[in-house]
């Protein structure tokens, strides 16, 4: 008798997880992600530390998903996948990176339980696709666009900054903060991008490659007195190296310089006043009267470091949501109706669809419904009980209503103001559904081996 050994394809050092352990595998690490960032989830979401190790330690105290996860260090591959669909989330439109993350999460959760149940992944990706096209197609049906009103769309931006700005650190100023967001997108006449909101230090500069406000580095009097510029009576800056001097000569109309040798022909720009402010202890240069026109700025200050990043970061967020509805005009309600609302069109559907991809329909409209159940159980109310109401009114219709989580019960989200950027609610939906596709797609883990360090024959 022959005995035969197992063939060692891989290199030494290389491991492999094949069919059910690497699925398993898969789904702990999806859902680990997604538990982690899910109470940060909603108006009463909660706030994480993180802490850097190494010689600065530095602290963020934040409950922004695409923040924390940019921040941990991440190995199963694929809560790898669900940090890249935050960071796509955020990059693309600026908030619901929280959102796209646990949708994804939940979605896989309802997948280990249908492949416990022999259903074959591929029947769950058909079930899926099918309830992803039906959801997106309510979504859009129910949107609202009041693009073509200005007096309405403006109270729709002013709602979604609101409805944004609830969730974060500055929501006790929401209502300021709204405004301010708004008027700031508004006088760019919607020609600014996620890409183009441009930080500096303890502030936010939102502009169509434009600012108005620089911090400068503003030297002694006695030190300008022996530039040529003071000597001709002209206000000179001794650094213009500064951040952002790309932007000012943009807003001015000028071009950079970095010589004197052909002064006459540079092409100036021009503002109707220079003019020194003092904002708390710190001096700035403010240019108004831009020869552009569009440009604004916030000036924000906070009590700690870790205060004024997270406030830059909610202003951030609202300021991409905000862009991203000038572009695309079309509103949907917040507070967890508009996952209702699909949620019952999926169900609605996998009524009439035969087979066991109807189960899978249902498993993914039970995911959707856990967006809302979750931001009721951040603020301490009986999820269970409000998500049992809340189907019973939307299997009624009424698709506007949500939960109100002043009070802790269902209510119309029209009526309260609570809406939401229908790009952002779209991005969440295919984002997650493809996420989790393709983590259930996996039946095999293949971690190559460690690359081998090459022998330096000058050790002989």
């Amino acid at each position: 008798m022959v005995s035969l050994n197992p063939v060692q394809i891989f290199s030494r050092g290389a491991e492999e997880e094949k069919a059910e352990t690497a699925r398993l595998s898969s789904f702990v690490g999806a859902i680990a992600i997604g538990d982690l960032v899910k109470s940060t989830l909603g108006p009463k979401g909660m706030d994480k530390i993180l802490q850097s190790m190494g010689r600065s330690e530095k602290i963020q105290v934040t409950n922004d998903g695409a923040t924390i996860l940019r921040s941990i260090g991440v190995d199963n591959p694929a809560a790898k996948v669900l940090v890249d669909i935050s960071k796509t989330q955020d990059d693309e439109v600026g908030d619901g990176t929280t959102s796209v993350v646990v949708l994804a999460c939940e979605l896989l959760r309802e997948a280990e339980t249908l492949v416990s149940k022999r259903i074959h992944p591929q029947t769950i990706i058909a079930g899926w696709r099918l309830a992803t096209d039906e959801a997106r197609k309510a979504l859009t049906a129910f949107a609202r666009d009041h693009g073509s009103d200005p007096v309405k769309f403006r109270e729709d931006l002013i709602n979604i900054a609101r409805t944004t700005i609830s969730s974060k650190i500055l929501t006790q100023y929401k209502e300021m903060f709204a405004e301010l967001s708004v008027n700031a997108v508004m006088r760019l006449k919607g020609s600014v991008t996620a890409h183009m909101l441009y930080r500096s230090s303890r502030s936010w500069e939102a502009g169509s490659r434009t600012l108005t406000w620089m911090k400068f580095y503003i030297t002694e009097k006695e030190k300008m007195k022996d530039k040529l510029f003071a000597d001709a009576g002209v206000m000179a800056i001794e650094h213009a190296d500064f951040e952002g001097v790309e932007r000012l000569a943009l807003v001015t109309g000028g071009e950079i310089y970095s010589t004197f040798d052909s002064p006459e022909t540079a092409l100036l720009g021009q503002c109707d006043l220079i003019e020194e402010i003092i904002i708390g202890e710190d001096r700035l240069l403010k240019f108004s009267g831009v020869k552009m026109g569009e440009a604004c700025t916030v000036v924000l200050r906070g009590a700690t470091q870790q205060i004024l990043d997270e406030a830059e970061r909610s202003l951030h967020d609202a300021l991409c949501v905000l862009t991203q509805t000038v572009k695309e005009t079309k509103t949907v309600f917040g507070g967890g109706s508009s996952e209702m609302l699909m949620a019952d069109a999926v169900l609605k559907l996998a009524a009439k669809t035969p087979g066991k991809e109807a189960v899978a329909m249902e498993s993914f409209a039970r995911a959707l419904r856990m967006i809302p159940a979750i931001i009721s159980d951040n603020g301490g109310y009986d999820s269970s009980q409000l998500i049992s109401e809340l189907r019973a009114v939307h299997t009624e219709g009424k698709h506007t209503y949500g939960i109100d989580m002043e009070l802790g019960e269902i209510g119309d989200m029209e009526k309260l103001g609570i809406t939401e950027s229908f790009q952002v609610k779209r991005q969440v939906l295919i984002s997650a559904s493809e996420a989790a596709e393709m983590i259930l797609r996996v039946d095999d883990i293949v971690k190559a081996a460690p690359r081998q360090r090459e022998p330096d024959h000058r050790d002989h």
